[in-house]
């Protein structure tokens, strides 16, 4: 498993504690989201195997989406240029995001019970 985080982010340290705890403390990589970036082949592979909107992968709440007034200008930009800008910015990717079972899973942001059953 590929754990991408924020090591500052509260939500990530709980996803870290939560693997840590439920047996899997030896089986993910992890990865700063913002040293160490996914390439856009690895977001676009996420996010076609997780089946969501891709605005589901984006920090909607961060400094980056505000920066860069995305609120307002997400629904002029293709698929094409919403995977450029997430693979240019890791605090635009939404947070954490664990890729397992050699990128069929992928789970974006922490919600313990969802966790629970996927990982199980």
């Amino acid at each position: 498993m590929k754990l991408y985080h924020y090591p500052k982010c509260s939500t990530c340290r709980k996803a870290r504690k939560w693997l840590d705890e439920n047996g899997h403390e030896d089986q993910y990589e992890l990865i700063d989201l913002v040293e160490q970036t996914p390439s856009r082949d690895t977001i676009e592979a996420a996010w076609r195997a997780s089946g969501l909107d891709l605005k589901k992968f984006f920090n909607t709440s961060g400094q980056s989406y505000r920066a860069l007034d995305l609120k307002n200008t997400y629904a002029g930009l293709d698929d094409d240029q919403r995977l450029d800008l997430l693979a240019a910015d890791g605090k635009l990717v939404k947070r954490p995001l664990l890729v397992f079972n050699d990128g069929d899973g992928v789970l974006v942001g922490f919600k313990d019970t969802t966790w629970a059953d996927a990982l199980s």
